[in-house]
């Protein structure tokens, strides 16, 4: 037994794969262990990668990126590329002319998409495009063209495959090479039926297996074809991006897919560029092209080189952006067709399921073959001994040599647990649907089941622990702290300032900002830009209200975006104030903007030295405001009179802003969730330390035991300091994205923990990237973060991120069930068969009842367990660690008992049933089998009921919550009533009275019994697992875990 254990965990290890970015040595390595041992490839593979055509798909891209970097990059075959282009004659089609167009669809976009420099001059330049594309650079196209610019010029949508219908789902189930054997013997038993018996009961039994093969085959179907549309609806969910326009002389949201020729894009830091297009204006645009290209030096995006291309990333700086080619036009579109090939990669869990079926379908066909062995040597013997010996064979003789050899084969069908690896997809296509209602949107597939077993949570804090509706609630200006929340705040700031310290005030505030004032088509106020920036711009308006003074608009003459590494956001603006000369505005982080003041701002609009004193003074009211849990950010100018550079310091402050932004009101409670699911919350904000710590002890993350620290100290650690402070760090303040990434790369190796991370920022890509599972927002989320992302949380909410590891933990549990369940009825319908036929020379079970017990435990069972919807209970044990066992000795406990109930029952009922039960008569063998048969299936019912717990008594806490387990128990009780008693002729059974019914129920309900009386053994499960995250293993054992 030792060495049998031995060589399955050898066999396993072939079946170990990381559960993001696996090799491809990794994903074949377990395919072919897999081997030819598989019933149905088609449909056994059909959530797996197909990594042949994936690789041709990966050399097609390359191919396509290697064209486009010589067109771009390479000047000699740039210029050819641009020659052959003008040779060639673009008719302008009608519809177009009697639009007012005066461009091609095909011309328009050569010359973006050679980045055609002589074309454009040919075209007049940007406003020449403008005009033949019949649009206002400044108001955008007219709601009312955008039909007729599809028409014209396309949609912004890529070629895709048609989706699988119905019928392929049909066709892929019936390509089962263990069905198809057992329809040709039924087929042949049809024939040689009617041929001794004749018409109708000769094809009773052929016809009966054909049937139930039928409804095998529709019922895998339906339930494929059902888990298809899930995986649908999440893909169209995954492409909802949406980017912003500017349309009717209104700037609005629209869907990247429905941006049309002649459109007005505005760009920002993350966005990922939404189709081909020319520059028009912006500020330190700087482009990712390596997703087309594969150049990885980002593209300086300017005047003087105007062109940008789909599918790009914008790295840094923001622009508006004019439309000149979308969709199949586009390289982007061209791409879009090879990066979708090959399927996702499999999950782990699929993966050791696939090297669990394989053991036991290796079993399984052992078994099959001792069976058909043992019948057959049977069978020879008893017709050495008959009359006439082995010479004299007869039609009936080669009946039963065909029965034995389905049996044999129906034994394979029940034995290979093709259903394992596919439960794992049903369950997480039913977690992901629920998840998208709950605000999380799983972008892969083993991310959700990854973050059952995630025992590390590092979280941002603004928008994801708070509410993200900020507001200014204080400022500190002309030396002293002013509440600016309420009207009477307000008129104390007023007071105590003049009109020249308001005028420099507004100018910084309204200048000094990435978010952008715009008024509706009702002539409503709104503020597009980051929750921050946002409640800097309302407190300025505010002023304006209050105060009776406007600022005066000025000329941006250079931008320096925020970008989290620098922390700070400068401008130089020609300002009205300093009579039009230079003057630039910083704004960032309060420590970091203080550090390059060199003076301050009073009252009256005087510039004051920043004495040490008046900086203590300063620093005191930012650690206040920081005490209060508000965010803050200080403000500060200088005129740098000529040049338009940024100055790095002898900078003016102006005033320092606290902001507050509200924790959101489930956080406490989801963060005390975590701490008793074993799972670790960690903020990494960067923020002020000390707004980071009164945040943290407001929601429970930081405890008397854990320390706060700041990513300039934590950066400098060597790694065995690391290796001693990493476990007690729950708070990291002021911390740079690598601080992020570090942090992360250290607990998953030193710690072996299982990470998750979320983030926002195009910065944060990296830590998403090298987490166990990346979330990203929904809402302050860049395009790049989420790109990078294994989930997106929709509503940027931590409670979310929660029902997330919830329902990673509820997949793994669920499939734990389904393989507790499944291997109970392997166990027992093999040794029934085989023991039966070794001691009376036929299987109690016949091939129709076998192929109605393996659809109960096949796809009906794992329709039941795996769907089942997490409970409180779930969050209340430690996580699944890496290594740990997933059959777990809780589980062989239950199966070898339920097993040992079942065979003793069955096999007393299969040598003593007729005596016991008082059966007599001529029809005593065939209301034996049939007993036998119903018992054994209710007892696969009640113990599908058992399987909902693996470890409380109570198994039915909750079992009406699942509606669908409900409508598959009460759908396999009626047929099976169906079967045995309207049913007989096809099925080989025959009317049970109400006397066996009972005593079938009350056999298969003692299953309940049995299964109590296990749970309270209690179970060591130290060995389960191989690191000190013991999965949901030592819950506790024995009656005290009802």
């Amino acid at each position: 037994m030792a060495y049998l254990r031995n060589k399955s965990m050898e066999f396993l290890k072939r079946f170990e794969m990381p559960a993001k970015n696996p090799s491809e040595d990794a994903q074949r390595r377990w395919r072919e262990a897999v081997g030819t041992l598989v019933k149905n490839r088609r449909r056994r593979f059909r959530m797996v990668p197909d990594l042949d055509k994936r690789s041709k798909a990966e050399t097609q891209r390359r191919q396509i990126q290697e064209k486009l970097r010589v067109a771009l990059y390479v000047q000699k075959a740039a210029l050819q590329f641009i020659d052959a282009a003008r040779k060639t004659e673009h008719p302008l089609p009608e519809i177009a002319r009697q639009c007012g167009l005066s461009i091609s669809a095909e011309e328009l976009a050569s010359v973006v998409r050679g980045k055609d420099a002589k074309s454009l001059r040919h075209h007049k330049g940007l406003d020449g495009i403008a005009r033949k594309v019949n649009v206002s650079l400044a108001d955008g196209v007219k709601s009312d063209d955008t039909g007729l610019r599809a028409e014209v010029y396309g949609t912004n949508q890529y070629t895709e495959k048609p989706p699988r219908t119905f019928w392929m789902y049909l066709w892929d189930a019936s390509q089962d090479m263990t069905l198809m054997l057992l329809a040709f013997c039924a087929v042949i038993s049809v024939v040689i039926g009617l041929a001794t018996e004749g018409w109708p009961s000769g094809m009773y039994d052929g016809v009966g297996i054909m049937l139930t093969i039928f409804l095998v085959v529709m019922i895998t179907a339906a339930s494929d074809y059902r888990q298809s549309l899930q995986f649908r609806d999440l893909d169209n969910e995954k492409k909802k991006i949406d980017i912003h326009v500017t349309r009717d002389g209104y700037r609005q949201k629209v869907s990247i897919y429905d941006i049309v020729v002649g459109d007005i894009v505005h760009l920002s830091i993350g966005d990922q560029v939404p189709s081909d297009g020319l520059y028009i204006d912006g500020y330190s645009l700087l482009v990712d092209e390596s997703s087309l290209s594969g150049e990885s030096e980002p593209v300086n995006v300017s005047t003087a080189n105007p062109f940008l291309l789909g599918g790009t990333k914008v790295q840094d700086g923001s622009a508006r952006m004019l439309v000149t080619a979308v969709g199949m036009r586009t390289e982007w579109g061209n791409l879009m067709e090879t990066l979708s090939q090959g399927g996702e990669d499999e999950t782990p869990l699929q993966v050791k399921l696939n090297g669990v079926a394989t053991i036991i379908g290796k079993i399984g066909l052992a078994f099959s073959v001792l069976t058909f062995t043992v019948l057959m040597a049977r069978f020879l013997v008893s017709k050495a001994h008959a009359p006439g010996g082995l010479l004299r064979w007869r039609v009936a003789d080669a009946l039963s040599i065909l029965n034995f050899f389905a049996v044999a084969v129906t034994i394979v069908v029940v034995a290979v647990p093709e259903g394992l690896p596919l439960a794992v997809t049903l369950s997480l296509a039913f977690a992901m649907k629920k998840l998208m209602q709950e605000r999380a949107l799983v972008r892969h597939l083993s991310a959700c089941e990854t973050m059952g077993s995630a025992s590390c949570i590092c979280t941002d804090k603004t928008g994801t622990l708070t509410t993200n509706h900020m507001v200014v609630e204080k400022v500190w200006a002309s030396g002293a702290a002013q509440t600016v929340s309420t009207a009477k705040g307000f008129d104390q700031l007023k007071s105590s300032v003049s009109e020249n310290f308001s005028m420099v005030l507004l100018e910084g505030v309204f200048h000094c900002s990435g978010s952008e004032i715009v008024r509706d088509k009702d002539g409503k106020t709104t503020i597009m830009g980051t929750p921050t920036e946002t409640a800097i711009l309302e407190f300025g308006l505010e002023v304006e209200k209050h105060m009776k003074v406007e600022h005066a608009g000025a000329k941006k003459l250079k931008v320096e975006p925020f970008n989290s590494v620098k922390k700070t956001m400068a401008v130089v603006v020609a300002s009205p104030n300093a009579a039009g000369r230079p003057r630039a505005f910083l704004k960032g982080a309060s420590e970091v903007v203080l550090q390059r003041c060199i003076s301050v701002i009073d009252g009256t609009g005087g510039i004051e030295k920043l004495t040490e004193a008046k900086t203590k003074r300063v620093a005191s009211a930012i650690d206040a405001f920081a005490g209060e849990a508000l965010r803050t950010l200080c403000l500060a100018y200088q005129d740098v009179g000529t040049g338009n550079d940024i100055p790095s310091d002898g900078y003016t402050l102006i005033a320092v802003f606290g902001i507050k932004d509200p924790l959101r009101p489930s956080v406490r409670e989801a963060v005390k969730t975590c701490h008793a699911a074993g799972i670790n919350v960690r903020m990494v904000t960067g923020d002020n330390i000390n707004t980071a710590k009164a945040i943290a002890r407001e929601c429970g993350i930081l405890t008397d035991d854990g320390i706060a620290i700041e990513g300039p100290e934590f950066r400098v650690k060597s790694p065995d300091e690391m290796r001693e402070i990493i476990p007690r760090i729950q708070v990291m303040a002021r911390s740079l994205p690598l601080d992020k990434h570090t942090l992360v790369t250290n607990l998953r190796g030193m710690f072996n923990e299982v990470v998750a991370v979320t983030g926002d920022g195009t910065n944060d890509a990296p830590a998403l990237h090298e987490a166990d599972i990346g979330l990203a927002m929904g809402i302050a989320g860049t395009e790049v973060a989420k790109e990078n992302a294994d989930v997106i949380i929709m509503d940027d909410n931590f409670s979310t991120i929660i029902n997330v590891a919830k329902w990673g933990r509820s997949v793994y549990i669920n499939i734990q069930k389904f393989v507790q369940f499944q291997l109970t009825v392997n166990v027992v319908a093999l040794m029934v068969n085989f023991v039966s036929a070794s001691f009376t020379g036929s299987a109690p079970l016949t091939i129709v009842q076998l192929l109605w017990v393996n659809l109960i435990m096949d796809t009906l069972g794992a329709l039941a367990l795996a769907t089942e919807p997490p409970n409180e209970a779930m969050m209340q044990r430690p996580p699944v660690g890496r290594g740990d066992n997933f059959i777990t000795k809780v589980m062989w406990r239950n199966i070898i008992g339920q097993s040992i109930y079942q065979l003793i029952v069955l096999g007393v009922l299969l040598f003593r049933g007729k005596s016991l039960l008082q059966m007599n008569g001529a029809h005593a063998d065939a209301l034996l089998n049939t007993f036998i048969f119903n018992t054994f299936v209710l007892c696969q019912v009640f113990n599908e009921v058992n399987s909902r717990e693996m470890e409380k008594i109570n198994v039915f806490s909750g079992i009406f919550s699942s509606w669908i387990f409900s409508a598959v128990v009460g759908a396999t009780v009626a047929f099976q009533v169906i079967i045995v008693e309207l049913l007989g002729t096809f099925a080989s059974t025959v009317h049970l009275s109400l006397r066996l019914w009972l005593i079938s129920l009350l056999i298969g309900s003692v299953s309940l019994v049995i299964g109590a009386i296990l749970k309270c053994i209690p179970v060591d499960s130290s060995n389960d697992s191989s690191d000190h995250h013991d999965g949901y293993q030592p819950i506790p054992t024995g009656p005290n875990a009802v």
